[in-house]
Parts: structure tokens; C-alpha cells; sequence
């Protein structure tokens, strides 16, 4: 999230997108009624339901799920056809005067480089054009050449017409240019408008190019780095950002950092591998912060091993586990399924034993038969969680889930009973990026223990047994630095100084002044160093618990800048920054886009409002906004992705309609499928009918049918129907209904509504349907309910390995006999 919740106030426009804010956010949502309020902001939806967001809105426009690439596409068509985007902005802020190499082209679905057997691009063939006079690379910054960046999308997106955006999403024509046209209304210096989304453009095998789509566009428009601007993602728990932080996946280390492959044999080959080359050209300089990635690795290296890891040891680079291939959660449970898994070339046994801490696999993730069976061959599983969960009962789970005979199953299960989030102090980092300390509101009752103590109990007697017994590269468990004062329970604080980070010895400047004495909290990341004389858990979060104090903690309500950034209240990574990139909310010269929305302004000598992105005294003209990126600049061309440069519309697995764009590609020839055999998948003779799943206000996931309070909000499953649909099928409101896809089928009560609605796609009717996640088999019996992922396939997005929860095809019937 670029900004923040409060900063959406700022805006002038507000387009929501794949999400539901006011109903699944709304203590965030407010900010947009006070844009709406206090700014006249324009508020649009575009969704497959008419949500309460929607009720809203100042424009509404329904789209069939999975088509919002198609879309987002046509509203850039729209902005680059008729000149209504920040054509400065661009030229100076972003990659759109980089030229592109010759070896780049998109022909019938596939862009160059795709390689048939292994299903997966060659980005090579996705280089910029080198220029050998300055070794660097080649611009045209007024953005005529044809195979610059601006050029190349403009020619991508030509397809997407309104009438073409109509026969793939459904949208009425007329009804998209609405949209289009108050969108693009920020294209410029004096406006600004921001994008909220949420899951339902993340949960597609697409996923990832529907938020570069938004990203492309807010960078069109100019509305990246500037307060009431940005991407915002809203996330469905309060420290989905914290997790992702620390290392919530397999691929990356805390503070983002490349998790290790097995062959990046020392620290030094890693470092070049991950180290990212500063891009010249002669349009501006790369700060490309990234190239600090040796002080990232060696301090968290010595925050991890301490004392152990030195210079001579690559600061215990050795210890650290590697990755031979890929270790998502679907693909672990896939080899559990199997019995043996295939990495390097080799075939392994699968895993034998799980832990799985503050999370229900059996509910959340797709193909809940799969996953049950998968279970159902571990030896032993370990669930960390206050209330009983599906997961740890799996072998209880009905017989319409089709696991195997409890007979059969030889899993032991061991649930620790787990502290919850009121029972425990620490901190949340919110979508904004902001941490907020906590305080605990009462303690575990009976013999529950907070996770971190059920942890430390764990890595304990671990490390005890490799101590009597030894075993394979026991230093890297014997080494791990474990030195909190309470070690079977460390105190978060104590754990927040860590990822801080430290002076390991004295720190002197360029100067030779002493700006750190051994042992002291360090101020941020600025002071990181790659030569072991400091550590840090994670980069991000440096400067959170500094000698100050937990700045976590911080309440301080003034607000200088009238933005709402309130410095002072909690701490925002990175360095206390409220916006990202905010360099590029003002001009070449350092003067703010708009006067009266300054994020940063070039005063003569420095500058100020925001934290800016770069050393306060460098004068504009010297750097690029976009510091992180090798080029300096904001990707309209995005050459890392591993499905594309640019965003291009794909259907879902599971197809509605043949692709009108290229039906000999109708799916995206990289999203990742399963293939055992409970890996299913239908088409859309059988399946006629889309489906969604989705979140409510009262429904606190997995949690809800154990809590009384809350199951009497929503006392039950129901499954969301078109009037027009239900009255083809006989099914009334308040009767029973069945949704069976090529997994299995669920049953519930039928709610008959107007908020969905037919829609004539490519020429045909196509259906939509929806129900709700938060159901399942444990808890109240008066309040159970069928796991909704029950119905979905096996299939994510290629880059985040995201299962694709929204757009599914199944069959509705009415349950004859059933009132």
C-alpha cells in the first residue's frame, strides 16, 4: 500500500475495484466518505455484485468476475487515446521514455519468449535496448520512438475498445466510457485519485497483472507518490502486512530479502545473484537503494547467528536453509498428497510431519478434499490455535468431503492450545505500513500459551537434542542467537529491538565520529552495514526501537503537513515515510504537483513535509523517484514478472467464454495446474454458471461458528442467486439450493437477490453466483456450515502462487423435497 488509510481522504477520485470496503473495511472505508464529504470526491465501483460500497457510489458499473485486466486495459486505452493522462508526470517519473529491444513482440496470446515444454517465458527476451556509447541504456524522453515503453502499451492496449471491454466483461459500452471518463479525471496536475482493492483481484490465477493493470494506470495518470493517490491494498487481518514483512512465504527472507537456492553456494554468488545493477541512462540517476543489499543480508545473517557468524564463516550464509524448488503451500500439500515430491530433478519423499500456527489449511485452502486426504498421510501434525479448528479435526471432516476412512488414517495430531490476538502484546503492521504496538487486554486462560512461548518451548527442545545427539549441519540450530531474558517466553519487546537492529561494534560516520556505541539501537537501515558491524532482523522495520524508545508506541496526534500523515503517531516503514516514492509528487524542479497537497517540496536546500525517499539535501534533477528500481523510475513495463511485461486479459482456469482476444489462448499458458488425480477441472458445457467467494462484516473467518455473538449475526449458510436464475431453476428464496463444480458439491439456503445480475458476455448469457468463506464442520453444531473451498480447483497465479478462489464454474440445481 503506497499511502495510507487516512491519506484516501485526499483524493478527488476513489475507484474500488475488487474488493467491498464498506462492508468488509469499513473502519477504513470512512476515509472515502470523508473524500466524498469533504472533497466532493467521486466515488466508482466497479464489482460483480451491486455491494453496499456500491450503494454509494457516484458511478457503478457491473463486470463479469475475472475480467478486470480487460477493463483496467480499456480505461488506459481510453487515457493514452484521448490525451487524458499526466503526460510530465510520465516522462519524467516513469519508464515510458525507455526504449525496448527488438526481441520483444506479443503475437495471438503469447508474448516472445514463451517456451512451449516448460510452460514458462524466457524475460530475457524482454531486455531494454543497451546503448553502447554510455553503457548504459537507451530513452527517448519525448516518448515517440516505437518501441518505447509509452509507445509499446499504447499498441498493446489498442484491442481494448469499448465495445471489446463490453463482449469480455459484460459491461455495458456506454456505461464503461462513464467510468473511464471520471477516472481519467486525475490524469493531470491539479487532481488525484486513488484505487482500493482487495482479494477479489488478488485470489485469480491473474492476480498480479490485475494490480500491475491498476499500477499502470495510477502511474498514466500521475497519482503514485502523491498524497490521495496510490495502489492501497486492504488487508483482511490487522498483520497480514507484518507477516508478509517477516517472511510470510517460502521465497522470501524478512525485509523481502531472496530466500537462497541450493545452488548459490557461497554469500558472495548470492549477493551478485540478488544485488541489482544500477540501469544509467541519460535522462536521470538510479539511487536503485537495492544495491545496499549486502548490508540487509549480513546484518540479518548476524542477527540470526550473532557472535558465530563472521567475516571467515560468510556470516553463517552456510547455516541458512536453501531452496531447491518451489515451496508454496499449495505445492507442499501437493507433495504430501503424493507421498514424494520432485525437486531438482530428483524425486524425495514428501513430508512427513506439519505446524501450522494461527492457520486452517482444511478451510482456507482450495480443493478441501485434496487437503484432507493430504493429511491424512502425515505422520504427525501440529495445529497452534485457540479454538478447534477444521484442520486439526480433519479426519472427522463429513463423508461428502471424501477423505479417507478414519480407520485408515495414522496421523497423530497434537493442538496447542494458543493464545489470541486480545491475549497477547506485540505489534500489528497495518495495511498503511504502519506498526502499532499493542497491549494485552488479559492472559491465556487455564494452561493456553501465548504462540511465542509454544514456539520457544519447540526450538528449545530442538536445539537441546542436537545437543546430546547431534545430527546433519547442527550449527544451524545450535547457532541460532536465542538471548531474551525469559528465553522460554520472549518478551516482543526485546524481539522488536531485535529486528531493529544493533551496533554490533562502534559505529563511526565518514568522519570518523562516533554515532553508535556497541550494543546501542540504531536510528534505520541508513546505518546498516555489510562488514557484521551491525545487525537487524528485518531492513524495513529498522528505526521502529530506537535508543528513543518503541516508537511502536507513539499516540502523538499533531498533524503539520493537515494530510493526515501524523508523524508521530506509531511508525510507518520504511524510515517513518507516511507515502512511497513521494518524490514524485512534485515536478522537475521540485515543486508539488498541487500546492495545497504537498507530499514533498524543495524548499532551496532541502526537502520537506513527508520523509522524502532519498537524503534530504539531494537537489531535484539528481535522482529518479522510484528508488527502489534499478531504472529510477515507475515500470509501465514491468520485464521481472514471470507472465508478463504488460498486463493482458486472460480468462480464468476454469473458462467462462473462449478468449475473444485470442481463443487458441484463452488462460494464461503460466498459470500454475495440478494434476493428481483429485485435481479436477470443469468446462463450461458441464459447468455453465460462475462462481465467487466472498467475505461479510460479521464473519471473522474460521472463528465465527465457535462464537456465539457472532453466529447469531449470520447463523448460517447461504448461497447468493439472481432472481432471474432462480426463477429458471425453481428455486425460491429462503429454500435449498446445491452448487456442484468438478470437485464436489455443497448445499445451502437459497437468497435470491438483485444484486447479481444477468449479463451477456462475447454474446452469450452468462450466470453468477457467490457465497460465503467462513463456514465449516467444527464449532456450534447449531451454526455449521459447508467449507466453500470445497468447490474450488487447484490452480494459482505464477508469481505469487495465489489460489484462484474467485472465479470458478459450477452447476445450480434446487434440492427437490427440501424447504
Amino acid at each position: 500500500m503506497t499511502n495510507g488509510w487516512v491519506d484516501i481522504r485526499n483524493a478527488d477520485v476513489i475507484l474500488v475495484m475488487g474488493g467491498n470496503p464498506a462492508e468488509n473495511h469499513p473502519c477504513g472505508f470512512k476515509w472515502a466518505v470523508e473524500a466524498k464529504r469533504h472533497r466532493n470526491a467521486k466515488l466508482v465501483v466497479v464489482d460483480p455484485r451491486f455491494t453496499r460500497t456500491a450503494s454509494v457510489a457516484d458511478v457503478y458499473a457491473q463486470i463479469r468476475p475475472g475480467a478486470d485486466i480487460a477493463f483496467l486495459n480499456g480505461i488506459i486505452r481510453y487515457a493514452l487515446n484521448t490525451g487524458r493522462y499526466h503526460e510530465e508526470y510520465v516522462r519524467i517519473h516513469t519508464t515510458g521514455p525507455y526504449i525496448v529491444g527488438e526481441k520483444f513482440g506479443f503475437e495471438d496470446g503469447l508474448f516472445s519468449g514463451f517456451d512451449e515444454a516448460s510452460k514458462q517465458y524466457d524475460k530475457a527476451a524482454w531486455a531494454y535496448d543497451s546503448d553502447p556509447k554510455t553503457n548504459g541504456y537507451q530513452v527517448d524522453t519525448a516518448m515517440k520512438h516505437p518501441r518505447c515503453t509509452l509507445q509499446l502499451l499504447k499498441k498493446h492496449v489498442d484491442r481494448y475498445t469499448p465495445e471489446m471491454v463490453e463482449r469480455i466483461c459484460g459491461t455495458p459500452a456506454d456505461q464503461f466510457l462513464k467510468v473511464a471518463e471520471v477516472v481519467t479525471s486525475s490524469g493531470n496536475a491539479e487532481r488525484v485519485g486513488t484505487i482500493m482493492y482487495a482479494l477479489g483481484w488478488t485470489q485469480h490465477s491473474v492476480g498480479v497483472q490485475m494490480i500491475r493493470a491498476a499500477a499502470t494506470l495510477q502511474l498514466l495518470l500521475g497519482n503514485v507518490g502523491r498524497p490521495g493517490g496510490g495502489v492501497n491494498a486492504m488487508r483482511g487481518h490487522s498483520n497480514i502486512q507484518g507477516a508478509t514483512d517477516i517472511a510470510g512465504v517460502f521465497d522470501n527472507l524478512p525485509g523481502y530479502l531472496a530466500t537462497p537456492n541450493s545452488g548459490d553456494t557461497d554469500l558472495k554468488t548470492y549477493l551478485k545473484l540478488v544485488t541489482p545493477t544500477t540501469l544509467h541512462n541519460e535522462a536521470w540517476a538510479s539511487v536503485n537503494y537495492y544495491s545496499n543489499y549486502p548490508k540487509f543480508m549480513v546484518s540479518l545473517l548476524k542477527s540470526l547467528y550473532g557472535d558465530a557468524a563472521s567475516k571467515e564463516n560468510d556470516f553463517g550464509y552456510q547455516w541458512l536453509p536453501k531452496v531447491d524448488g518451489n515451496y508454496s503451500w499449495m505445492y507442499i500439500y501437493d507433495d504430501m498428497y503424493r507421498g514424494s515430491s520432485v525437486r531438482a530433478g530428483g524425486t524425495e519423499p514428501g513430508p512427513e510431519g506439519l505446524i501450522t500456527f494461527g492457520f486452517n489449511p482444511v478451510g482456507v485452502g482450495p480443493n478441501t478434499s485434496k487437503i484432507i486426504n493430504a493429511l491424512s498421510k502425515l505422520k504427525f501434525l501440529v495445529v497452534g490455535d485457540n479454538y478447534q479448528i477444521e484442520t486439526a479435526t480433519f479426519w472427522k471432516a463429513p463423508k461428502q468431503y471424501g477423505g479417507p476412512d478414519t480407520s485408515q488414517i495414522q496421523t497423530e495430531v497434537f493442538q496447542l492450545p494458543c493464545s489470541g490476538f486480545a491475549e497477547t502484546d506485540g505489534s500489528f503492521t497495518n495495511s498503511a505500513r504502519w506498526m502499532q504496538w499493542k497491549w494485552k487486554a488479559l492472559d491465556p486462560p487455564g494452561q493456553a500459551k501465548t504462540d511465542q512461548e509454544a514456539l520457544a518451548r519447540i526450538f528449545l527442545a530442538v536445539r537441546e537434542l542436537y545437543r546430546k545427539e547431534g545430527g546433519a549441519l547442527p550449527e544451524a540450530v545450535l547457532n541460532v542467537t536465542w538471548n531474551y531474558p525469559n528465553p522460554v517466553s520472549p518478551d516482543l519487546g526485546e524481539v522488536l529491538k531485535e529486528i531493529n537492529g544493533k551496533a554490533v561494534t562502534d559505529l563511526k560516520d565518514d568522519g570518523g565520529n562516533l554515532i553508535r556505541r556497541a550494543g546501542q539501537q540504531l536510528d534505520g537501515f541508513a546505518q546498516l552495514k555489510d562488514d557484521g558491524s551491525t545487525s537487524s532482523g528485518c531492513w524495513v522495520h529498522s528505526g521502529v526501537y530506537t535508543e528513543a524508545g518503541n516508537i511502536a508506541a507513539r499516540r502523538g496526534t499533531d498533524d503539520p503537513t493537515g494530510l493526515g500523515m501524523y508523524p508521530n503517531w506509531a511508525f510507518a516503514w520504511p524510515a517513518n515515510r507516511r507515502i512511497l516514492y513521494n518524490r514524485a509528487s512534485a515536478d522537475a524542479q521540485g515543486r508539488p504537483w498541487d500546492p495545497k497537497r504537498p507530499g514533498i517540496a524543495w524548499n532551496g536546500k532541502l526537502w520537506v513535509g513527508d520523509v522524502p525517499d532519498f537524503p534530504p539535501n539531494s537537489p531535484p534533477g539528481q535522482y529518479g523517484a522510484f528508488i527502489m528500481l534499478p531504472e529510477g523510475a515507475g515500470r509501465l513495463f514491468a520485464p521481472s514478472l514471470n507472465d508478463g511485461p504488460f498486463p493482458e486479459h486472460y480468462e480464468a482456469t476454469e473458462a467462462a467464454i473462449a478468449n475473444p482476444l485470442h481463443p487458441k489462448v484463452t488462460s494464461s499458458p503460466v498459470t500454475v495446474r495440478f494434476h493428481s488425480d483429485k485435481d479436477v477441472y470443469g468446462t463450461r458445457d458441464q459447468f455453465p454458471v460462475v462462481c465467487s467467494t466472498y467475505r461479510l462484516t460479521e464473519m471473522y473467518h474460521y472463528w465465527t461458528h465457535h462464537t456465539n455473538e457472532l453466529n447469531q449475526l449470520q447463523p448460517g449458510f447461504f448461497i447468493e442467486i439472481p432472481e432471474e436464475l432462480a426463477r429458471e431453476k425453481g428455486i425460491a428464496n429462503g429454500s435449498r439450493a446445491r452448487v456442484t463444480s468438478a470437485r464436489g458439491s455443497i448445499e445451502g439456503v437459497a437468497m435470491v437477490t438483485r444484486r447479481l445480475r444477468k449479463q451477456l458476455v462475447d454474446g452469450k448469457v452468462v450466470w453468477h453466483i457467490g457465497f460465503p468463506l467462513h463456514w465449516g464442520y467444527e464449532g456450534d453444531p447449531k451454526h455449521v456450515g459447508p467449507l466453500a473451498n470445497f468447490l474450488t480447483p487447484s490452480a494459482m497465479d505464477p508469481n505469487t502462487w495465489t489460489p484462484e478462489f474467485k472465479t470458478f464454474l459450477c452447476r445450480l440445481e434446487k434440492v427437490e423435497g427440501v424447504t
